[in-house]
């Protein structure tokens, strides 16, 4: 009898240290398993937005490093939207290393581009560029960055462009996104706005009226202003009354910041009464300098960026085409309008910008209208030093865009 119970016990310890054994087991797979699970999400989420600490970096102070391995992020030849004014390989610029400078934050990394990511965030959705040709510039870059995520095998899939107005517009069939440009250099109303046909004329513009240009905007989700080069003009005509009235008031003024600051309310009130707040994200890119004065990195006067070859190298470098007030102008009227429910995203590039001496078309680019004997004898008489060869500046604009779209 003893010995019967003696074998039950062992065998009842035995079949009890197995199911212990088989539930720890069960236990440690399940951990496993929802570990795995996270991982896989987490992976997943990386790939939808980038890291965690965007919104406390500062991407705005830093420095350019020499990069020629991560850069550039597209070849200039293999971007089937590269537009001729930023084309400068093409109209024969030999020494590419302007190509070959990534921006680096001094207190975090910029993240990777990542157009699959943003075409996936875009899907079903509108980004709209608004403003002037560096607006265009900024807006091309944002194509040639794209291009690599867009199925050329897909028989939905076209690489045109469609030109409807005063937009040019891209859509991207595969992910049901499109991608516009909008010309309107002052942001309100002027005898500028046809995109094809705005030069060579007094600049004459409404600073009340905004309406005819931002009723084309209204279904977008995501919109980048930009309005300065333009304001830049020493002379403009301001018009009170329809440009068909005949008792309209035409005023020739010199120029002002309170013509400037005018226009941007008409804009910041539209956007008050018309804006979806909680459906479209608001940015505002800033101003872009030029480098029309080579005195201000050290040349002799009469020299611009023409041959220039290597950035400005001195931490907190700024040029004097940098225009602080306009500037203010616009950070006062975004703050007024987050007062007033409206959150409007300032993406100060400026300081960034205004290193890159090298990295305008200068001479190479298409040119619209016959350059003179005197000019051609004189590069620097014909220089486009406002504007940015691409593959270049821009593109890290659009990094920085891309933080923030993922992010809001």
């Amino acid at each position: 009898m003893a010995v019967t119970q003696k074998l039950v016990l062992g065998t009842w310890k035995i079949r009890y240290k197995f199911h212990s054994i088989a539930v720890l087991l069960l236990i440690a797979l399940v951990i496993v398993v929802v570990r795995l699970k996270g991982d896989s999400e987490g992976f997943l989420e990386q790939q939808k937005r980038p890291d965690d600490s965007i919104p406390h970096c500062n991407f705005f102070s830093g420095k350019w490093v020499y990069d020629n391995i991560s850069y550039p992020l597209y070849k200039e030849n293999q971007c089937s939207f590269m537009e001729l004014d930023f084309a400068c390989q093409k109209f024969g610029r030999k020494d590419l290393n302007y190509q070959k400078w990534r921006w680096q934050p001094h207190d975090c990394e910029l993240p990777r581009f990542n157009s699959t990511a943003l075409l996936e965030n875009l899907r079903g959705k509108k980004l709209v560029f608004v403003g002037d040709s560096l607006n265009r510039n900024q807006w091309t870059s944002m194509l040639c960055l794209i291009e690599s995520s867009i199925p050329s095998s897909s028989p939905s899939s076209s690489k045109s462009l469609i030109w409807k107005g005063n937009s040019i517009l891209f859509k991207a069939t595969d992910y049901n996104a499109t991608i516009q440009f909008y010309w309107s250099p002052f942001l309100v109303e002027s005898n500028c706005d046809e995109i094809k046909d705005h030069r060579g004329r007094v600049r004459i513009i409404r600073p009340n009226a905004i309406e005819k240009h931002a009723r084309q905007w209204t279904d977008a989700d995501i919109l980048v202003f930009d309005s300065f080069v333009w304001w830049e003009e020493p002379k403009l005509t301001l018009l009170w009354g329809s440009f068909e009235s005949s008792d309209a008031i035409y005023k020739e003024v010199g120029r002002s910041y309170r013509h400037y600051e005018m226009a941007l309310n008409t804009w910041s009130d539209w956007l008050e009464i018309n804006i979806n707040r909680s459906r479209t994200k608001l940015f505002f890119m800033s101003l872009s300098p030029h480098h029309r004065v080579g005195e201000d990195w050290g040349r002799d006067k009469g020299r611009n960026c023409y041959s220039e070859t290597q950035p400005v190298l001195k931490e907190r470098y700024q040029g004097s085409t940098t225009d602080s007030i306009m500037m203010q102008i616009v950070e006062s009227t975004i703050h007024k309008l987050e007062t007033r429910g409206v959150k409007v995203k300032f993406l100060n590039i400026t300081q960034l910008t205004d290193y890159r001496k090298d990295a305008h078309p200068s001479v190479y680019k298409k040119f619209w209208m016959n350059l003179t004997e005197e000019q051609l004898a004189k590069p620097e008489s014909y220089s486009d030093c406002v504007h940015w060869c691409l593959p270049g500046v821009p593109d890290v604009w659009n990094v920085i865009l891309f933080s923030y779209i993922m992010h809001s």
